[in-house]
């Protein structure tokens, strides 16, 4: 199995940025926890990170185009709640796509409670810290199996 992490804006700075909200890991503690899980279970991994909406866009397409990914986890951080662009790229590459997000965006301010990006993807999950990750990727390794 062959899953793309695509990590957004600012989620670089995690560990530092909020840490009342995002805890204390940094991305690449989420990256090194999520390898030792999943590389016993056979799946490949591949993570990325952007502040750019084109850079994430591009991570998209190459997914699903260029390097045959089975599915996509994304956080795509404040673009969520604006960026029709990556919204379109979700629809667009037409492979499963898992929304995360490590807070609750609902018990945020207003203006992050709504997505964009979320009617394009298969599914959403959020406010579980870092475990949102691999949350989604045991549902995606579930959902892709041929007898399901």
């Amino acid at each position: 199995m062959n899953i793309h992490i695509i990590n957004g804006p600012n989620l670089n700075l995690l560990g530092v940025r909020q840490p009342e909200i995002y805890g204390h890991e940094t991305l690449g503690d989420i990256e090194k926890k999520m390898r030792q899980i999943f590389e016993q279970k056979n799946v490949a991994l591949h993570f990325f990170q952007s502040n750019s909406e084109g850079a994430i866009i591009d991570a998209l397409h190459a997914a699903r185009y260029a390097h045959n990914a089975d599915a996509v986890v994304i956080n795509p951080g404040a673009y969520t709640h604006y960026s029709i662009a990556i919204r379109d790229a979700v629809a667009a590459i037409q492979i499963p796509v898992i929304e995360v997000h490590i807070s609750n965006i609902h018990a945020r301010e207003p203006f992050r409670e709504h997505s964009v990006v979320a009617a394009a993807c298969r599914g959403r999950i959020e406010g579980l810290g870092w475990n949102g990750y691999r949350l989604a990727v045991e549902y995606l390794l579930d959902a892709l199996q041929p007898n399901n």
